[in-house]
């Protein structure tokens, strides 16, 4: 609730008055049944029209200022529950990208979304109600009661009665239903997790005929959502014909007790009809009530859900170190003693690992799926930290640096190539905000995508779809290649990143790259053999621990794992070249 207020002291202004309007408009709403009460005992008692106009004429006065000040609270409550939640998304997104690739590993893509959108929605919705109907509605049920009591002490007292009951109905309801709504929430997450995995995945599923058992699994969450939503649904529901029945049971007695009073002489016509209309207030405001409750459950459960992403701290802390330039005095990239591990217990992708490359060298990294070769590069930009061990860059451990210091010398080229709606030119800028065609051209020149540019009608400027969906595979790849290249990093990590390229297409890339990295260190990661066979010095990695370090040459001699993978890929020739 603390973080709530929060982000909510920007609109103390609005928080204030939003309420403030809500209850003039039930103060005037108050005195509605006592001019009711008027024009009976007064005006149609006696048969004056002009008195039954001129009350009429305070009563429609009456209806127009209460419109007037409920449009104006109206405002004031969504202008500070949208400003609110606006607020608390950017945070939440702010905070978000600071977690580390451990964090979001560990929390999940469905989760933070359905976090950072339905739960944020639910809060704003909570909000609004809260400062539209939290006083409002106490403030008639209390008023109507002192109102009665200024009318008829005996009559009054069934208020007092009835009251506490309705309040312990109320409130019982959602001491019951607040946990069962976060059991909601949760099973939500998986459903949406669900949907999310196969949209993505939905190539696979039907190459595996895997529709009709996806289908059953969806089934099955769904079906456990609805039990869930009709089990709290129908507690819920008891809140409605609950108040009705208790107070439709006050009114009967209200109305016997008025009657004999009447006979009696004590009470007039009027005044009856005027604690009839105090009685059905209370219950239009506690039906109003009963609905905030359940908002209001929903939104602290969402809210509760938040406060969790919010206190999940990132185990990476910033340096503040931005400099270190290139000198041929210290390796651009070291790796001392590294061993890194995913989560507490596990084991080790990486084991004492350790090092150097020098500007200008290419280090090629190869090994079997699941030996740690993307572990190791995604070390060098520290999306992750390492368990023990350093890594350095131009000299400094990684952990000094900023995030911006560092990675703006890093060009990084993922295994899944990620596009963003856009253009072409808007994707490339990604590398360099302010390059120019020139640059990008050169860019997309080098990583062998100049036609792809070249085929399309607007150029630079054609539109992308989201994931780069009206693109093959190979054109996404070479575009986040010319996308790292246009930044013109000092360390360039290519991982895995031309496997969608062709033989001919990947060997013209790395002739490329060979002619323009100049002092720039390149990391290619890959599973071929011929990728990296040109480089100055690769890494032969089997489970996590190198294998061999050397040229291709040395390599084949001496590390049986290196050769075992060139023989596994090569051609029959190849092979008899090798052994002659």
């Amino acid at each position: 609730m603390r973080r709530l207020l929060y982000f909510m002291k920007d609109y103390r202004k609005e928080s204030i008055l939003g309420p403030l309007f809500k209850l003039l408009e039930a103060s005037f709403e108050l005195l509605v049944p006592l001019v009711v009460a008027d024009i009976i005992d007064v005006g149609i008692a006696e048969r004056n029209a002009s008195y039954v106009i001129g009350r009429g004429g305070i009563l429609i006065l009456l209806g127009l200022i209460g419109l007037a000040s409920s449009i104006t609270a109206q405002y004031f409550a969504a202008k500070a529950a949208v400003g609110c939640s606006t607020q608390m998304r950017g945070a939440l997104f702010v905070h978000l990208n600071r977690f580390s690739y451990k964090e979001l590993d560990s929390i999940g893509t469905s989760t933070l979304i359905t976090r950072i959108t339905s739960d944020i929605n639910q809060v704003q919705t909570g909000v609004n109600l809260v400062l539209r109907l939290f006083l409002r509605s106490p403030f008639i049920v209390f008023g109507a009661m002192v109102m009665a009591f200024t009318i008829d002490v005996k009559s009054a007292l069934i208020f007092t009665g009835v009251i506490p009951i309705l309040f312990a109905a109320v409130f019982g309801i959602m001491g019951i239903t607040i946990p069962v709504y976060r059991k909601v929430q949760g099973q939500l997450d998986r459903v949406l997790l669900h949907v999310r995995e196969n949209l993505s995945g939905v190539r696979v599923v039907r190459a595996f005929n895997r529709q009709e058992e996806e289908r059953e699994i969806f089934y099955r969450d769904s079906t456990a959502l609805m039990k869930t939503q009709l089990f709290v649904g129908k507690i819920s529901a008891l809140l409605n014909p609950l108040t009705y029945a208790i107070i439709n049971a006050a009114v009967i007695l209200l109305v016997w007790t008025g009657g004999t009073q009447v006979d009696d002489g004590v009470l007039t016509q009027g005044q009856v009809v005027a604690l009839v209309n105090y009685m059905s207030q209370i219950l239009v405001e506690l039906i109003k009530l009963a609905n905030l409750v359940v908002n209001i459950t929903r939104s602290l459960a969402c809210l509760s859900r938040i406060n969790a992403v919010f206190e999940q701290e990132t185990g990476m802390q910033e340096g503040n170190y931005a400099d270190g330039k290139i000198s041929g005095t210290v390796p651009c990239v070291e790796f001392r003693n590294v061993s890194m591990r995913y989560q507490e217990g596990a084991a080790e992708a990486l084991e004492d690992l350790s090092f150097q490359a020098w500007p200008g060298e290419t280090i090629g990294v190869i090994g079997g799926t699941g030996s740690g070769k993307s572990t190791l590069v995604n070390l060098i930009p520290r999306f992750y930290d390492t368990s023990e061990g350093s890594v350095l860059v131009n000299g400094v451990d990684v952990k000094e640096y900023s995030y911006q210091g560092l990675r703006q010398k890093i060009g990084v080229v993922p295994q899944k190539a990620v596009l963003f709606s856009g253009t072409i030119r808007e994707n490339l800028c990604w590398g360099k905000k302010d390059a120019s065609d020139e640059e990008l051209m050169e860019a997309l020149r080098t990583a062998q995508g100049l036609d792809i540019v070249e085929k399309k009608e607007k150029g630079l400027d054609e539109e992308i779809l989201q994931g780069g969906r009206n693109l093959s595979g190979g054109q996404r790849q070479r575009l986040t290649i010319a996308r790292a290249l246009v930044r013109n990093p000092e360390i360039l990590i290519l991982d895995d990143s031309a496997s969608a390229l062709d033989f001919a297409t990947d060997a013209r890339l790395r002739k490329a790259l060979r002619e323009k990295k100049k002092s720039a260190v390149v990391f290619l990661v890959s599973q071929r053999a011929a990728t990296v066979r040109q480089a100055d010095k690769i890494i032969v990695l089997e489970d996590g621990r190198a294998a061999g370090i050397g040229s291709h040459e040395e390599l084949y001699k001496s590390c049986g794992v290196y050769r075992e993978i060139c023989l596994s890929q090569a051609s029959a020739e190849e092979e008899q070249s090798h052994e002659a």
